[in-house]
């Protein structure tokens, strides 16, 4: 099980320019970039491991005050604000929080299966218009950019990683 998050709906796994290197840096973009390559490595883990009965899936916990928070300012949280479902930011206890990954690790519902967005308990659909529903960015789910990022942090780690 891997944590990722709604953000990575701020953006797509940027391959032409992982690093920022070429392009202006913007915290939310590399955050949303961050979250799809977690979402990305859960669904190359979970095809590479399947056939051993080992399944990967990805879970987004909700909206949670920990100490990351610590280093918002007003400004980005005005950002992340605009960037919420009608309504604003929903905040969640750490438990409540938690209950997903719980969910992930006992739940028979979802005993030999992987490669699946998780969140609120439930399994996650495609997103739609409306932010406020939930759901994943098509580009997360996508197993051609799965198997290209596996290969990518095989060649920055300069390991060869065979499962």
């Amino acid at each position: 099980m891997n944590l990722s998050s709604a953000g990575h709906r701020f953006g797509a796994f940027d391959f032409e320019d992982p690093h920022f290197e070429r392009r202006p840096y913007d915290k939310w973009q590399a955050y949303g970039q961050s979250k799809t390559a977690n979402v990305l490595f859960t669904l190359e883990l979970d095809r590479r491991l399947a056939t051993r009965g080992v399944r990967a899936l990805a879970v987004h916990p909700g909206v949670i005050m920990t100490e990351l928070a610590r280093h918002l300012d007003a400004d980005d949280i005005a950002t992340l604000q605009s960037r919420a479902p009608a309504g604003g930011l929903r905040f969640k206890s750490v438990e409540a929080g938690a209950a997903t990954s719980v969910w992930a690790a006992t739940s028979p519902d979802l005993e030999d299966r992987g490669a699946l967005y998780l969140e609120d308990c439930q399994i996650g659909e495609p997103a739609g218009d409306d932010p406020s529903e939930g759901g994943y960015a098509p580009w997360a789910l996508d197993p051609e950019a799965a198997a290209r990022l596996w290969k990518l942090s095989e060649e920055l780690v300069g390991e060869q990683i065979d499962l």
